[in-house]
Formats: C-alpha cells, structure tokens, sequence
C-alpha cells in the first residue's frame, strides 16, 4: 500500500512517510470493517465523526504551537497544559514539573527534535529517566511530542498501539487469526508503525476516506484498542481508566480528547498559540460538559 501515500503531497514531496517494504503485518479485514463501523455509529450519535477528526486537529495545533522552537520558552504551566492531552502521561509526570526538575525535562523534550535516528532519538530520551516501571510513561511522553508536532513523519508510537515486551496494542487486536496463545515477533519500532498506518491509511481509502486520512488512523486505533479495554473491564491502566464505562470512552481518553483539566485555566494563552488564546472548551463538549 506504498502508492497510497503518493496522493498526498505538499510542495511536490509525499507527506506521509512510506513505511519499508520489508515490514510486514497480517491483519484481520473483518476486524478492521467491525470496528470502522462502531467507530462510525458511536461519533454519529454524538454528533458525527467530523467533530472528532476536529478535536484531534486542534490537538495537533496546541502541540505544533507549543513546540514550534523545539520547546524553547516551554513553561512548566503551559506544558501542564498540553499534559491534559496524554492520558498515559499526565497522572505520572507530576514530579518532573516542579521548579527543581522541569528544566531537565524541558532539555530531554528539546533533544527529540535533533537529527538522527528516530527510534535513537526515543531511546536516549527514555535513557535520561530511571529504568523501571513506574518510568514506562516515558516512550509515551516522547512518542506524544513527535507524534502531534509532527503526524505525517511520527505515526502513533504509544505503547498501547504496540508493546511488543507486554505483547499487547492495537496490532495484537487486529492481528489475522488466534493469537490468543501467541507471542508476536513484531518489534515496537518506527519501521512498524509506520507500516501500521499504512496499511491502516489505505483501508480506510478502499472504504471511501480520503480527507484527514492519518486523522482517522488515529481514531481507528484507539477505538479498536478501546475494544480491548472495555473487554478486560477497564483494567488497563487503571489509574487512568475506570471499568463500567461507555467503550467509546476509552477511545476519547487514548487520545486525550476526555476533557481532563489541567491544574490552571482552560484557556491556553498566547504565548503556546499563535495569535489569541485558544479554549479547550470544544474537546470538553465532546464529553458533555458545558
């Protein structure tokens, strides 16, 4: 599905990277048809799927914004903020943005955007923080800035779209077959996912989407690894998800779009945006809050 990138340029050059052609995945159509459809018909009853590709748009431009310099000038409070955005990210962050330790994590976010290796770039990132568990939210962290600073070279990297040491995400659940008892020789690296979008990208064409393409990518994924949540009753995750819950939920909270405050005003002054202040009160709407 390499050509399909081809019909998006901008200035003559592809805006999608292509994935190589030596990456491959066995996923499931009928899995991937089930969940389009739920995706379609739980954002119609909430006033269509358009509002969602929005939502996540706006995101992107908070991200784009804040990080335009490459995080010079970032505050803390303003990087609270987009910290509202990254749902595995923003309950385990809390002692990385005091005034003694945030200008350390502003140095290791600055590093994400040098030249280089992107699969490097993550690691040296992750490699600044303790090497345990409880720091597993930092390849979340990393993979979130270059993911909505810039989506059409970083495809979704979160752990929940792969983990290939938990043998869990996104591709495990659409994976072609029973893999229930099967551990996937699948590396957790650029090359696949970017190969997952494409594939993803050009189903998604051969179903009739041909605007906000990677924008529907990311909304397919967290839908169908929000299938898998719903499944386990919440489990995954659960300081940050809670079970007995619309799946539809988790799908909005993967991607940060749940309406969680930060610690300041909705508003996200100038300073992060171009021009005005921008309020947050649209992705709340999608929540049902006034």
């Amino acid at each position: 599905m390499g050509s399909f990138f081809t019909r998006f340029k901008r200035d003559g050059q592809a805006v999608a990277a292509p994935a190589p052609p030596e990456v491959r995945l066995e996923l499931s159509g009928p899995v991937l048809s089930d969940t389009l459809t739920n995706l379609l018909n739980a954002c119609e009853e909430d006033g269509g799927i358009e509002r969602y590709v929005e939502a996540v748009k706006f995101k992107i431009s908070l991200f784009q914004d804040a990080f335009k310099d490459g995080g010079n000038g970032l505050s803390a409070e303003n990087f609270l903020k987009l910290c509202m955005f990254m749902p595995t990210v923003r309950r385990r962050i809390g002692d990385y943005v005091e005034p003694d330790t945030y200008p350390d994590l502003l140095a290791a976010m600055k590093t994400l955007f040098g030249s280089g290796d992107i699969n490097a770039r993550i690691t040296a990132f992750q490699n600044r923080f303790p090497k345990d568990k409880k720091h597993r939210w930092t390849h979340d962290l990393a993979t979130e800035i270059l993911h909505n600073t810039d989506p059409e070279l970083h495809p979704l990297m979160q752990r929940w779209v792969w983990d290939r040491k938990a043998n869990s995400g996104v591709i495990r659940e659409i994976w072609h077959g029973n893999v229930d008892d099967v551990t996937l020789d699948v590396a957790d690296d650029y090359e696949t996912f970017l190969k997952l979008r494409e594939e993803l990208s050009g189903y998604l064409s051969e179903n009739g989407i041909y605007a906000d393409v990677l924008v529907y990518v990311d909304l397919l994924c967290a839908q169908i690894y929000a299938g898998y949540i719903a499944a386990q009753g919440g489990l995954y995750l659960k300081a940050d998800f809670s079970a007995n819950q619309d799946p539809f939920v988790f799908t909005r909270r993967l991607l940060g779009l749940d309406g969680v405050a930060a610690k300041s005003s909705l508003d996200i002054p100038p300073p992060v945006i171009e021009g005005e202040a921008k309020s947050v009160q649209s992705i709340l709407r999608l929540n049902g809050r006034p």
